[in-house]
């Protein structure tokens, strides 16, 4: 025991050392270590020559006689680095801005209008609102013909009876839920109704802290941590009257949908995953068993689920929802956004959660425009030309004509589409600069050995992600985020030309390419494949430019009935 723990120290010092020579870190053999007096790992020249071979580099011998020294008196300080215990919600000082010189945003705030409201009536049986929308359930709870008390019991009693089949809860939420639809039911019966979210169920995948219950985070090493405090989104929703139900499920840590050794379920297809990391969200929503649900994206987790459980999700631009109570991915990539049954309800939800709360101070303070009544016949529309007239085997063939369709729907409503293509940049890889953040929110795992806790390293031993992290050079990360600088650049180019593109899900990087440079995104259901399950296409706005692509969204909405469609087997 006592030589593991010694090779532990080495190994540890090794990850620091590697640092120090522009390399992040990894674990070498017990050959190169030497020892000082003190019983500390040492710095050796033949260590020097093996990190530079890491990083594509070769140094002589006499260049690497002169770093020793440097590369110690760093190594000395990255010891004093791991003894400090960093909490995940503390960010580097480093802010990132999707904009580039020269772009201009429209900064004159206008009224929210959420369009035309259906008049309802509440049915015999209240289950049958499970899917309703949210602009019909709030017209149910405004006119006093349910009470927000009854819709959450709905709600809870749908969760216990269907959730088994779909494992998308990791906690209910059920006495906190309780009390604010008496408390709503209270104010409501007083006249005091607070809006269109007031009384309506609602679900938050677990990366989202609430005061009172676990935040799991999808990962046996925080199964039972509990986080005092409500994040602000929670904080916010709270605000609206919105009733938290339910903590959805994540994957671990927010990678896959697979969690505590758990994988939730696609409800159009119980064999199948849902499809990534706000897999609850997706899932849940899907089924019913939520009036709507929050989600975090990164590089499409969002978008991907939304897709795969056939409902509509909104990826914002980067800086507009706050982060802070949320578990950190990567701090230049991570957004909130809302996932719900249709685009009117995302934009209801995220007129709730958008704007600066004075805690995660890369949220930048622009107007959300949206009119449910406005025209959009003046939207200059793209579409991704190369992406729909992509080779289709047989597994996607179905997708690329729903694709096509969707196109032929956009035309039919007046749409002019202008052909447009990614710039260049687009194919460069997102996880090579998320690995590194998230290695760093991380940190602790490495050092106190829970990374071998993740499953999916047993499952899958070649992609220990979080340990490749530890090998990639400072100055290639930087690098890195100065091309992403050249591929927003491009970005900026082609939308001078257009407001909106669409896209397919397949055929392109440009899901990863628009996480990097910012822009928002509507996912959007549009038919089914041979299987049954849903497929969809993504809509892409401008930075800030959410409303258009909702606006776009929207429409294209009321010309089909897709979004109206719901898993048979939980109706």
């Amino acid at each position: 025991m006592q030589d593991q723990e010694e090779l532990t120290v080495r190994r540890r010092s090794f990850l620091a050392y590697c640092s120090g020579t522009g390399l992040s870190a990894t674990l070498f053999p017990g050959a190169l270590w030497a020892q000082t007096e003190e019983g500390q790992a040492d710095v050796t020249i033949e260590m020097i020559d093996h990190a530079a071979k890491l990083a594509g580099l070769e140094f002589s011998a006499e260049d690497r006689e002169h770093m020793l020294e440097g590369v110690r008196n760093n190594l000395a300080g990255f010891r004093s680095l791991h003894a400090l215990d960093i909490d995940q919600n503390v960010p580097p000082p480093l802010y990132f801005n999707p904009a580039v010189p020269g772009q201009v945003f429209d900064q004159a705030p206008r009224a929210f209008n959420v369009g035309a409201r259906q008049k309802v009536t509440r049915p015999n049986n209240l289950e049958a609102v499970a899917f309703w929308s949210v602009t019909a359930l709030s017209s149910l709870v405004e006119s006093r013909q349910v009470t927000a008390t009854e819709l959450t019991r709905m709600y809870l009693d749908r969760i216990r009876r269907l959730d088994p089949l779909i494992r998308s809860v990791i906690s209910l939420t059920e006495e906190r839920a309780l009390e604010q639809a008496a408390n709503a039911d209270e104010e409501i019966a007083a006249g005091r109704y607070r809006g269109l979210l007031h009384g309506i169920p609602w679900g938050a995948k677990d990366l989202l802290a609430a005061r009172g219950y676990r935040t799991t985070w999808g990962f046996k090493a925080y199964e039972d941590q509990v986080i005092d405090m409500d994040a602000t989104v929670v904080q916010r929703l709270d605000d609206a009257g919105a009733i938290l139900i339910a903590k959805l499920s994540t994957g671990e840590i927010a990678r896959g949908d697979s969690w505590l050794g758990i994988q939730t379920r696609n409800p159009w297809n119980t064999d199948e995953g849902s499809g990534g990391s706000s897999a609850g969200p997706g899932a849940a929503t899907a089924a019913g068993l939520v009036g709507f649900s929050i989600g975090t994206d990164t590089t499409g987790s969002i978008l991907g689920p939304s897709r795969t459980c056939g409902i509509t999700g909104l990826r914002p631009t980067f800086g507009r929802v706050s982060r802070h109570g949320v578990m950190p991915v990567c701090w230049s990539l991570d957004k909130v956004g809302p996932m719900c049954r249709s685009v009117t309800d995302c934009a209801i939800v995220f007129e709730a959660i958008y704007g600066p709360d004075g805690q995660d101070l890369a949220i930048v303070d622009k107007p959300f425009n949206y009119d449910g009544d406005a025209s959009m016949d003046d939207i200059r529309v793209g579409y991704l030309r190369s992406a729909f007239e992509r080779d289709a085997n047989d597994d996607n063939r179905t997708a690329l004509q729903n694709d096509l369709a969707s196109l032929n729907t956009l035309r039919d409503l007046g749409v002019d589409l202008v052909p447009v293509e990614l710039p260049e940049h687009a194919n460069m890889d997102a996880l090579q600069m998320l690995l590194v953040d998230e290695a760093a929110a991380f940190d602790e795992l490495v050092h106190n050995g829970n990374i071998n806790l993740f499953r999916q390293d047993i499952d899958e031993p070649e992609d220990m992600l979080m340990r490749i992290a530890r090998l990639h050079p400072a100055v290639e990360y930087v690098q890195i985020n100065r091309r992403r600088m050249l591929l927003m650049q491009g970005m900026a180019e082609i939308f001078d030309r257009i407001d909106v593109f669409v896209s397919p899900f397949g055929g392109s990087n440009v899901q990863s390419a628009t996480s990097l440079t910012g822009h928002p995104s509507v996912a959007v259901q549009n038919g089914f494949g041979d299987d049954g399950t849903p497929t969809g296409f993504q809509i892409i706005g401008q930075l800030y430019g959410e409303a258009d692509a909702l606006g776009l969204a929207r429409d294209y909405q009321q010309a089909t009935d897709f979004h109206q469609q719901h898993p048979p087997e939980f109706v």
